[in-house]
């Protein structure tokens, strides 16, 4: 797995170890990327289930200011840990330990810019983060990757590749 673009390119990034993760498939990360790169620029990013945080890191190359990357499980903090150390990130990049769902219970409003949502799949999580963003949106731009016929509560905007799918949810613009 490698960073796709931004100022760490190419850089490789090790996933954590067992099958516990699913790393989120190439051309799938490269396509969310494309999408949210244009709210990237000084952006603070929350990665939720970051496994091996590949989503935040990339987010931070190009262009985000600061990401938090919340995982409870130690293999993928420890991977965390080795990416953060691989691209020197540690002034701009913190992982927390902490269930993801629980960390979100948490959230103000639009309290990131940008976050990312990749929780384990057939558990109801991704339907979970949506329906909590619903309630209070804690970030301008949410991203949530599930199976592509996992129900997601509406008002998202979902991009399929194969099996895969990305529901986007964006908060109304603030008025200044």
């Amino acid at each position: 797995m490698r960073i796709v673009a931004g100022r760490w390119k190419g850089r490789r990034l090790v996933a954590p170890d067992g099958r516990a993760v699913r790393p989120t498939a190439d051309r799938v990360r490269e396509a969310w990327m494309s999408i949210v790169t244009p709210s990237l620029a000084d952006a603070r990013v929350l990665d939720l289930f970051a496994g091996s945080g590949a989503l935040g890191i990339e987010a931070v190359s190009r262009g985000a200011v600061h990401a938090d990357l919340i995982e409870n499980a130690e293999p993928s903090l420890r991977a965390i840990a080795l990416n953060i150390a691989t691209i020197d990130g540690r002034d701009l990049i913190r992982a927390h330990r902490i269930d993801a769902l629980r960390f979100i219970q948490g959230l103000d409003e639009y309290a990131y810019d940008v976050a990312f949502a990749d929780p384990p799949y057939d558990m109801g999580f991704a339907a979970r983060v949506a329906e909590r963003w619903l309630e209070t949106p804690f970030a301008s731009l949410l991203g949530i990757e599930h199976r592509a016929f996992e129900k997601i509560p509406a008002g998202g905007d979902t991009r399929r590749y194969g099996d895969t799918a990305v529901t986007f949810f964006r908060a109304p613009a603030l008025s200044d």
